[in-house]
């Protein structure tokens, strides 16, 4: 009789603790989501902290070089932490989607907010930030009006006069990207070979190098990304002040297909353990107040049409932006890369 109800007990003990065991995992759940993240912590972390304060949610920040976060969430596989990836360039998100390391987003209470050109065609993937890819020119050798449109820089007038970083960058490689989303792979390897003919040196350094160069005379125009004059116009170090002063801004292809414009972005872990945190997550970087903390911080442009930017972007006036081919710059990746080895874009 007693082995018997010792029998009961254990087989009633062991079921407690299955389920005890099993509810574990939603009771860590309810209070936290992870996120691996391509940019840097100062760049995002406080408004998770605001985030974590208002809702009681923490999150849990990784951050590190991309790519290298991609190669980790694929080597984790379905044991990942992962709840939400963010990067910068809609190339790079579309390589996460193409590996298989996210999952489809239910956009239902984006799409009434949020311009669908800021949403992956496949619902992988959703912006959170524009950056504009740019002209930087010098004020000393240069005419605004000398300079419209991208493909300008294939004239003869700039032989020996563009600078720009590596063919290996993705900004740029999304630069091209869209170039052949909007004429064509033909017509935009002919662009940009002759582009290539005009570099005033072997491309090298960062955006910030290249707005340094100009300002030094080494050459006297630049492809950057906006924010980067931003940050140097408004650095603390007196000496990039008065670089970034030396140069003005351009916005390009303004009476036609509009400027390059590409993304910061999210996506939901393939294998994400707190689902509900994540769609809270993304709810609240896409609200006005994180939005505008976006342009005020980091000087980028919203993607939430109700939100502000800083004063500083307002006084450069409305800018017409090519979103059409945002959703083309994942798939058109591989062709822009084999296109600038073809031209030698080193």
């Amino acid at each position: 009789m007693q082995n018997t109800l010792f029998l009961v007990n254990y087989k009633a003990l062991h079921l407690i603790l299955i389920l005890i065991f099993a509810l574990l995992p939603v009771m860590s759940d309810a209070s936290e989501v992870n996120v691996y993240s391509g940019r840097k912590a100062k760049l995002i972390k406080p408004l998770f902290d605001k985030f974590e304060s208002q809702t009681g949610i923490k999150v849990n920040l990784v951050t590190a070089k991309s790519d290298a976060l991609l190669k980790r969430i694929e080597a984790e596989g379905a044991s990942s932490p992962a709840d939400i990836f963010i990067t910068v360039d809609a190339g790079r998100l579309d390589r996460a989607k193409r590996m298989g390391l996210l999952q489809k987003i239910n956009t239902t209470s984006f799409k009434n907010k949020l311009s669908k050109d800021y949403i992956d065609k496949d619902n992988m993937w959703i912006a959170i930030s524009k950056r504009i890819r740019t002209i930087i020119y010098s004020k000393e050798k240069v005419e605004k009006r000398e300079i419209s449109r991208f493909e300008d820089l294939a004239s003869n007038e700039w032989k020996d006069r563009i600078c720009v970083r590596s063919s290996n960058n993705i900004y740029n490689q999304s630069l091209i990207a869209s170039l052949i989303a909007s004429v064509g792979e033909k017509k935009a390897e002919s662009i940009t070979k002759k582009i290539v003919k005009n570099f005033a040196r072997k491309p090298s350094g960062n955006d910030r190098a290249q707005i340094t160069a100009v300002a030094k005379g080494e050459c006297d125009v630049a492809i950057v990304n906006h924010y980067y004059y931003i940050l140097m116009l408004n650095s603390k170090d007196q000496e990039k002040r008065n670089i970034a002063k030396k140069v003005n801004i351009l916005f390009l292809n303004q009476k036609d297909r509009g400027s390059h414009v590409n993304i910061s972005g999210l996506g939901i872990a393939r294998y994400s353990k707190n689902i509900e945190n994540s769609y809270k997550l993304i709810e609240y970087l896409l609200n006005k107040e994180s939005q505008e903390w976006y342009a005020n911080v980091n000087n980028e442009y919203p993607v939430m049409p109700n939100a502000e930017t800083n004063d500083l972007l307002k006084s450069w006036g409305a800018v017409k932006l090519d979103e059409k081919s945002i959703n083309k710059l994942g798939e058109l990746n591989p062709n822009a890369v084999k296109l600038m080895d073809r031209v030698n874009w080193q």
